[in-house]
């Protein structure tokens, strides 16, 4: 009976992995989101996997699958806990699945957990690297910031997709 299991990969070796183990004729699945990059002072998205290291596949260990992805190229072992790999519930691939968005890339909500108040910098526009207070939601894509520009405190719109956690 086959069943999700979580392989870890070689570092930044993950599609190189997915498409072994896909060549192979195990059904992979290697969530990815959009992140920032930045490289001489411009931004630009990029896709990048959820979990980096990490993909999952769906196997029957009890057919002799264990030996056939460890030893599949890009792969490290599948992760374990004792002598055994741990299986990932059906579920929680379903509901990784379920976040992604309509180009196939999970789509994370940047203010999960923020409060009016909390420190965020934003990386958008000319306002990369500044550091402001989050003030709440304006509304599905976009957040309120204050910013303290030029003496005074301006309510700035942006991307929830531009914002993180100052530190």
């Amino acid at each position: 009976m086959s069943a999700w299991y979580c392989v870890y990969t070689q570092p930044r070796q993950e599609l190189w992995a997915r498409g072994n183990l896909w060549e192979r004729g195990f059904e992979v699945y290697l969530p990815l989101i959009k992140r920032p990059r930045r490289h001489a002072r411009r931004t630009d998205w990029v896709a990048a996997p959820l979990f980096p290291s990490y993909l999952f596949a769906r196997a029957d260990l009890a057919a002799g699958d264990r030996r056939r992805i460890a030893s599949a190229p890009g792969v490290r072992n599948l992760v374990a806990f004792g002598p055994s790999p741990a299986e990932v519930p059906a579920a929680v691939i379903a509901d990784i699945r379920g976040r992604e968005d309509a180009s196939g890339y999970v789509a994370l909500d940047p203010t999960a957990g923020l409060k009016p108040g909390d420190p965020v910098r934003l990386d958008w526009a000319g306002l990369t690297d500044c550091v402001g207070l989050f003030a709440g939601v304006a509304d599905k894509q976009r957040v309120v910031v204050l910013l303290r520009l030029l003496g005074r405190e301006l309510r700035v719109q942006a991307p929830a997709a531009a914002l993180a956690r100052a530190g």
